[in-house]
């Protein structure tokens, strides 16, 4: 599928969301307060699987690939953007009749929030931004740098190695390494789709609603973390500075994916955070 304008992808959104591979657990009432979880770079549902046990109780929980990511197959569109993935998600919701949703997005799932809240805000009843940012900053465009110059290098090895140094805090790796090398083997012989993967990380890269923010009125928490070595926690704060609804939380200790690495107190601020804006 290949399209240089967003007029020309959307009219395509139909197709695409049924390609869309999603999950939805605990409660399965379409009147039951709903959870959209999506994740970052790597698209994947089962990102999530630390949060599920704690919310499917009184939730509806909605988690999916996002599109050309794991069993969500499909090629991405030349110039794609974040603003495509937000549009891919919105169909996928009417589908799934959602009204209104709580939607937490962890990086660039942060930012297809984000984009949400802009082009259709009545889809969101709050917004979790986990690590996320309204434009890249250069400590971050140089980590995705050096992924894109090893992916050029057909180092996807190291790829994945450097991927968890910017993901995890240094004793959490300590402490998993054996859990780490089983991952990154499966990893590497199930390796995403390399222009997919490029497309994916350009959006990211030239994402930039600085001068829209003030715009954003959702209900939100933005959610950072102090020892996070790909985006910098004041990100975060920004976000929260610039928003007329939006509270800032930063986690000490948990690194750039603290929703696996520290999930019960992950959990509890999510939960909590829920509880304050119902």
């Amino acid at each position: 599928m290949h399209s240089d304008t967003k007029s020309s992808y959307v009219d395509m959104n139909r197709e695409v969301r049924n390609k869309i591979h999603y999950e939805i657990h605990g409660l399965t009432s379409p009147d039951a307060p709903t959870i959209v979880f999506s994740s970052g770079l790597g698209g994947a549902a089962k990102f999530w699987q630390p949060q599920l046990a704690d919310f499917i109780q009184d939730y509806r929980v909605i988690t999916y690939d996002h599109y050309g990511t794991n069993k969500s197959v499909g090629d991405l569109p030349e110039n794609y953007r974040i603003s495509h993935m937000a549009d891919e998600l919105a169909e996928l919701l009417k589908q799934l009749e959602v009204q209104a949703c709580h939607f937490v997005g962890h990086a660039l799932g942060g930012l297809v929030g984000l984009q949400l809240a802009l082009s259709k805000p009545e889809l969101l009843q709050s917004l979790v931004l986990v690590n996320a940012w309204s434009s890249a900053n250069p400590h971050t465009l140089r980590c995705f740098s050096i992924r894109k110059a090893l992916l050029a290098a057909g180092r996807k090895d190291t790829y994945l190695q450097l991927q968890a140094l910017l993901l995890f805090p240094p004793d959490w790796i300590a402490a998993n390494t054996d859990h780490l090398k089983e991952e990154e083997a499966h990893a590497l012989n199930h390796f995403p789709n390399e222009e997919n993967l490029l497309a994916r990380i350009g959006a990211l890269s030239t994402f930039n609603i600085d001068e829209s923010l003030h715009a954003i009125t959702t209900p939100t928490l933005a959610l950072a973390n102090k020892d996070d070595t790909l985006v910098p926690w004041q990100r975060s704060q920004m976000l929260a500075e610039a928003m007329p609804n939006a509270e800032l939380s930063v986690m000490q200790y948990g690194g750039h994916a603290s929703s696996i690495t520290n999930p019960i107190a992950f959990n509890e601020l999510l939960r909590s955070y829920l509880r304050q804006v119902a």
